[in-house]
């Protein structure tokens, strides 16, 4: 028998993490004995266990316990941390360590060194001259870098449940169903996006990103997207070339998929309008050309020139053009939105399955991150795909990105009242 005792801290009852630390144990085919547990009385008080893991062998138990730190357990034996020099470029040593996109902290030289830019699926390469830790991915790892292996040295500290009462995310409890009260949810949204954009505001850093796809054109939502931009409340979009195309579309000819946006009826000759669309940008030369030369009078590119909010428009196979303005290469695209959203306080996800996955694969797990979809499946895969903060709101695009809109306007007059 091989066995290793661990610690647990901090509120990790009501989070689920003591239930998953027992599930992940036994789903791999090891056991457990509880030493000690002492559960907080108070709603503040933090909880406290002590677990013996027990493998099979050596090799067994090393795997079981790597699991456990990714959860938020703790090794109380302090070790450092092990590394390995890279040999050749993009391929690393045996047992590498490969992230989670929770705070993560490394012991090197019996000090504790916080890993830079968390993310999922990455691997941790430590300077010790600079007593640096970063995350970088598999492309970025160079011959001659040190990389983390193993688990030992490591300590993951993976979001809790907020303790007061009424907050956003203690009321949505990370549970996606399609009956809670949106209008309660909406205004909890608005209140939180609020705080962060007078946040900005003073110091210009955090602010919210809005990842959103063509979906959020047809079901009408363009213009309260747009104005939300107007109002301040958005510092990057993350997006692909068919949210551009069809919002420039809705704004020169009023449809959307050549559907009349208004009436909801198509139009003749309306399945072109895209391409149209597409041959008005490629001949002013870009979207900022297009703004500047009268061409693009309004909508969410518009907004988005106009207020110098950057936007990041990721190419697919799947693109016609594409405009101008959109990345075709994967990587380059990958980078940029990455370096978009890291410093995020929020992130909002609207209609579109595939770049929410994606986006939520490349941030940290302490992004306050809010999926919008009317199917359910939306949601539940980008939980199942790592980014467990996320809360679901199920429902029709435009009806919420209308209503969140109405929220923060309201939001703004009470204030502005009660400064009067």
């Amino acid at each position: 028998m091989f066995a290793r005792e661990i610690e647990l801290r901090g509120h990790i009852i009501d989070s689920l993490i003591l239930p998953k630390v027992f599930d992940t144990i036994l789903e791999l085919g090891g056991d457990y004995k509880v030493l000690e547990f002492e559960i907080g009385k108070r709603k503040t008080d933090p909880s406290y266990a002590k677990i013996m893991v027990i493998g099979r062998d050596e090799k067994h138990l090393d795997s079981i316990l790597e699991e456990l730190q990714n959860i938020g357990a703790e090794v109380p034996e302090i070790e450092n941390v092990e590394l390995k020099e890279v040999e050749k470029d993009m391929v690393l040593p045996e047992g590498f360590y490969s992230t989670t996109n929770h705070p993560t902290y490394i012991r090197y030289n019996g000090d504790w060194i916080e890993v830079e830019k968390p993310k999922m699926d990455g691997i941790i390469v430590v300077y010790p001259k600079e007593k640096r830790a970063i995350t970088k991915v598999i492309r970025e790892v160079k011959k001659g870098d040190l990389v983390v292996v193993g688990h030992k040295g490591i300590r993951v500290i993976p979001p809790e449940k907020p303790r007061e009462k009424g907050e956003l995310f203690e009321f949505m409890n990370s549970e996606v169903s399609a009956e809670k009260p949106k209008q309660a949810i909406i205004r909890r949204i608005a209140k939180e996006m609020y705080q962060i954009r007078e946040e900005y505001k003073k110091n210009k850093k955090g602010g919210i990103a809005i990842v959103a796809g063509p979906a959020l054109i047809h079901t009408g939502g363009g213009k309260a997207l747009a104005k939300l931009i107007k109002m301040g409340y958005v510092q990057a979009l993350l997006a692909g070339n068919a949210l551009a195309t069809h919002d420039i579309e809705s704004v020169l000819y009023g449809t959307s998929l050549g559907i009349n946006i208004k009436e909801g009826k198509p139009v003749s000759g309306g399945h072109k309008h895209h391409l149209y669309a597409i041959n008005e940008i490629m001949k002013a030369g870009s979207i900022k050309d297009a703004v500047e030369k009268g061409i693009l009078k309004e909508g969410i590119m518009y907004e988005c020139v106009k207020n110098n909010v950057p936007y990041i428009l990721a190419g697919s196979i799947r693109d016609d053009g594409p405009l101008p303005d959109v990345i075709p290469n994967v990587i380059e695209a990958q980078n940029k939105m990455r370096e978009a959203i890291l410093d995020k306080k929020m992130v909002i996800m609207m209609a579109t399955l595939l770049h929410s996955i994606a986006t939520g694969n490349l941030m940290p797990s302490y992004i306050k991150t809010v999926c919008v979809d009317i199917n359910t499946d939306t949601v539940t895969k980008l939980m199942d795909r790592g980014t467990s903060q996320v809360i679901g709101v199920v429902t029709d695009v435009g009806v919420f990105i209308t209503l969140l809109v109405e929220e923060l306007e309201k939001l703004e007059n009470s204030k502005e009242g009660n400064q009067h």
